[in-house]
């Protein structure tokens, strides 16, 4: 199993969300721990760890989901372990929180929103496996991009009654905001419900897109924290 941090609130509830997040190249599991404060205190985080060193490659002393080439394309062995790591990994995650979530939300920043929508796309199409229903998945790309690799091609209807948050900088100078633009367009085959948001930053998350990814996630669940 990857390595992985859990972090429940106080008084967890079977019914409201847990958020699996993937943090991207270069750092660890634990990156995504600062969106904790900003988030509902209801909400259980799951921060799994990607499992191939990261300095190999160039990018610092954490992990990578995947060898980057270059554009929109991963190398095609790392990324394909990394998607088979966490489809077996997102199969424990009821275990490791203790309960069923009313929506799971799947997602990430930068290589962990690009791996988010192509385990999606890549569990619809059967490669992971003879579990093709995502359609109780949420899922989040703060930053990412549509991967060119055969597992992640969108197909009609493969994520019909999905609904997915896309975040992206339109200064963004490591992903350039155009690979926002064109991933987006060539999801609509797919009928995945998606919310797009844009913002003038660049290769990072803002205050605004955690406000709004709140709000998003609240409008398919309910919200989470009780009434003063």
């Amino acid at each position: 199993m990857l390595r992985h941090e859990v972090v429940k609130p106080a008084a967890p509830e079977p019914g409201n969300p847990v958020l699996v997040l993937l943090h991207g190249r270069g750092a660890d599991g634990r990156d995504l721990l600062g969106l904790r404060p900003y988030l509902p205190s209801t909400w259980t985080l799951v921060l799994p760890e990607a499992p191939f060193p990261a300095a190999p490659w160039g990018y610092g002393p954490g992990w990578a989901w995947y060898r980057f080439l270059g554009g929109n394309r991963p190398e095609p062995e790392s990324f394909e372990s990394s998607l088979k790591a966490l489809d077996a990994f997102l199969k424990e995650v009821p275990g490791l929180v203790g309960a069923e979530a009313r929506r799971l939300v799947l997602g990430g920043f930068s290589q962990g929103g690009t791996l988010s929508l192509a385990w999606a796309l890549a569990r619809a199409a059967g490669h992971l496996g003879d579990r093709p229903d995502v359609g109780s998945t949420m899922l989040v790309n703060l930053s990412g991009f549509l991967a060119d690799h055969p597992w992640s091609a969108p197909s009609a209807g493969a994520l019909r009654g999905v609904r997915a948050f896309w975040g992206h900088g339109t200064q963004d100078a490591m992903i350039p905001f155009v690979l926002a633009e064109t991933g987006r367009e060539a999801l609509a085959v797919t009928g995945v419900e998606l919310r797009a948001r844009d913002y003038p930053i660049g290769h990072w998350i803002d205050g605004a897109e955690v406000r709004d990814l709140v709000e998003w996630i609240e409008s398919a669940t309910g919200p989470t924290d009780p009434e003063p």
